[in-house]
């Protein structure tokens, strides 16, 4: 990041006043088609579709160097199951059935990939059927089992990527996955996780996409309140049981071709069918862009349970703290981890700045890219977001007196960062 785009950032987020970004809004009518790398700069990026908060589309040539697509896709352009089974044939991987609904998803099952395969070939030859329903290899997290050497190279566009950074430190999980599944295997309607980004190549295959920007979702709410399974489904068209569905706008399209590169931006519900035999990676993501969407998700994912046990309030001791152990255990994280979350990248950036780096980048462990302008930025971020946590009601009655920094002591260095970086 250079000092101009960092300003330029940290007047965007001035006018926004702590509210989210990219918050209910007109769509952006169409998805932008980025053609190649030379002509396209980390801070056209950043101004253009990250601060912004809108969906582009990487054209294949930014993928073409990777591994995967060299040794995981056959001459003809479909996936080479003998490459997989030889170098992944043995690994555990987790399959959802499609064509089961549970809740406003697909219930999964653990399987070789070996048996795996065997059924997708099984399936292809079955005219695209199969007995045992339309299963899809979702969420396979190859990374995190080092087994992704030589599978792609991190863009630069999406490499101030804390999440993953916070978890590689922990060593305990990340958020960088597989999909791989016949023509007809399909996402159902959803938002990423903790409202991060994402990122999504396809390997091999095509996908088609339909997308919501924040807001319209509440346009398909049923009569009950329930978001739906499937926005192509006929039932949306009953306005008895989509009473809303006509003040929604038409979902922004998109069919992505074998090696592009999909930008999903922050809040945006999506739906995704593969269009043929296809393998993708995906990553969620989050930065100083989103923060503050993950910070206002978590605060509405505590109500949504303080309301479901609202009634035990009066009775239940320590109703507050069990709320927060709730809350984990349904969104997968809490106020207390979100904190530690925020203090691990406070404090990698403030190490950062504190070396006294030349104004160049340099490399850190997660073969990301940070200079002290991004670095600054960060800062900047974490501080703003770092002030709401510490007011906010359900924080304060957490008990944080075993932390190893007080949220108070590391705001306050924060801001006494940025005072000396405002220069920068």
């Amino acid at each position: 990041m250079d000092r101009e785009t960092r300003v330029f950032a940290e007047s965007h987020f001035r006018g926004l006043r702590g509210r989210p970004a990219g918050g209910v809004g007109a769509s952006p009518g169409r998805v932008d088609f980025i053609e190649g790398p030379d002509s396209f700069s980390y801070a056209d990026f950043f101004k253009g579709y990250l601060l912004p908060n809108v969906p582009c589309v990487f054209s294949s040539a930014f993928t073409e160097g990777w591994g995967s697509r060299r040794h995981w896709v056959t001459a003809t352009g479909k996936p080479d199951f003998e490459h997989l089974l030889r170098q992944y044939g043995e690994v555990v991987v987790p399959v959802a059935n499609c064509g089961v609904r549970e809740y406003n998803s697909n219930p999964k099952e653990q399987m070789l990939l070996r048996d795996y395969i065997s059924y997708w070939k099984d399936y292809i030859q079955g005219g695209y059927s199969s007995p045992r329903g339309c299963l899809y290899l979702k969420d396979w997290h190859l990374c995190r089992d080092s087994l992704a050497e030589d599978v792609f190279t991190l863009p630069m566009y999406f490499s101030s990527d804390w999440l993953n950074e916070y978890w590689d430190i922990l060593d305990v999980d990340d958020y960088r996955f597989i999909y791989m599944g016949p023509a007809g295997t399909w996402s159902p309607f959803h938002a990423d996780i903790f409202r991060s980004f994402s990122w999504s190549v396809n390997i091999c295959g095509r996908k088609k996409w339909f997308f919501f920007p924040p807001g319209q979702e509440e346009a398909l709410r049923d009569c009950h309140g329930g978001l739906p399974y499937d926005v192509t489904s006929p039932a949306l068209l009953d306005s008895q049981l989509y009473p809303m569905r006509e003040h929604c706008s038409p979902p922004l399209e998109v069919t992505q071709e074998a090696g592009e590169m999909v930008f999903v931006p922050s809040g945006w519900h999506h739906q995704v069918h593969n269009l043929d035999d296809t393998i993708s990676i995906n990553h969620n993501w989050v930065n100083g862009c989103n923060l503050a969407n993950m910070w206002h998700f978590l605060q509405q994912e505590l109500r949504a349970v303080q309301q479901e046990v609202s009634e035990w309030r009066d009775t239940m001791p320590d109703w507050h703290q069990h709320c927060q152990v709730i809350m984990r255990s349904c969104s997968g994280i809490n106020f207390e981890e979100f904190y530690h979350f925020l203090k691990i990248i406070a404090e990698r950036r403030l190490l950062l700045l504190a070396k006294g780096m030349g104004h160049g980048e340099v490399e850190d462990s997660q073969d990301t890219r940070l200079g002290r302008q991004q670095a600054a930025f960060d800062v900047s971020r974490i501080a703003e977001v770092l002030a709401s946590v510490v007011a906010h009601p359900d924080f304060q009655r957490l008990d944080t007196s075993m932390f190893s920094l007080q949220p108070e002591e590391l705001l306050q260095q924060l801001e006494e960062v940025m005072v000396t970086t405002a220069s920068l």
